[in-house]
């Protein structure tokens, strides 16, 4: 694997974990401090995380389309 596909494997690899955290934070039933946070702000991390879904998948079919060795 060439160097910059190797960080793009790490981008994505970092950005499932935060997005991961993110997920638990604001979709955890039970989640008192996310529930507390002005309505604003919860869309916004909702928000945040469609993105981060997005732009996963999008790192997902580049490195499909990486040369296989």
């Amino acid at each position: 694997m060439q160097p910059h596909e190797e960080r793009v494997v790490t981008e994505k690899q970092e950005l499932d974990e935060k997005l991961a955290k993110l997920k638990s934070f604001c979709f955890s039933p039970g989640s008192p401090v996310f529930k507390a946070l002005p309505p604003e702000d919860r869309d916004l991390l909702e928000d945040q995380s469609t993105v981060m879904e997005q732009y996963s998948k999008i790192l997902g079919r580049r490195i499909a389309r990486f040369p296989k060795v």
